[in-house]
């Protein structure tokens, strides 16, 4: 995975392919890009870039990443309950881990992770393990994520008496 830092977004490039496509004089070549492009603040967002030569593909990638960046709640670090995010056959299942714990998990889901700024998770995949399916799935979980100001307001309780989260 490679990782650059520009106008202080974060980009991580999960997954490139070689593809190729029979013609009359052989095969022609191209490449795709799977791109992951996070703020480390809560916003992340995924793109998929094709052309033909690996830098046009991760330029288009980061490009379609960066339109598609939407905002999800964090809690020091980390998520604030467990999460089950599903994208085709490939499930994601998110813990929160105490501080200093670190990213548990497999590539896919750790580039989104630290795009989106959690140090301390601990996630399993579970059914594929598509790279383009795991980030999604990974970024659906993200989607479903409630924020201790929305549960107390939902519960008609005051927010201190949600937030026991302890380690």
């Amino acid at each position: 995975m490679a990782e650059k830092e520009k106008d202080g977004l974060i980009e991580k490039v999960v997954e490139v392919k070689r593809v190729s496509k029979v013609v009359k004089g052989g095969r022609r070549f191209s490449f795709s890009a799977l791109v992951v492009v996070g703020d480390g603040k809560g916003k992340v967002g995924c793109g998929l870039g094709k052309a033909n030569e690996v830098v046009e593909a991760v330029r288009k990638g980061t490009e379609k990443a960066s339109k598609s960046m939407k905002s999800y709640d964090l809690y020091k670090n980390t998520i604030p309950h467990r999460i089950l995010g599903v994208h085709g056959a490939a499930k994601v299942l998110m813990k929160p881990s105490p501080p200093g714990s670190g990213i548990i998990s497999a590539g896919a889901i750790r580039a989104v992770a630290e795009a989106t700024g959690i140090h301390d998770i601990n996630v399993k995949a579970m059914g594929s393990s598509n790279a383009h399916n795991l980030v999604r799935s990974a970024i659906d979980g993200l989607s479903k994520v409630k924020g201790f100001e929305e549960i107390a307001a939902r519960r008609n309780k005051k927010l201190e008496e949600i937030c026991i989260m302890d380690f």
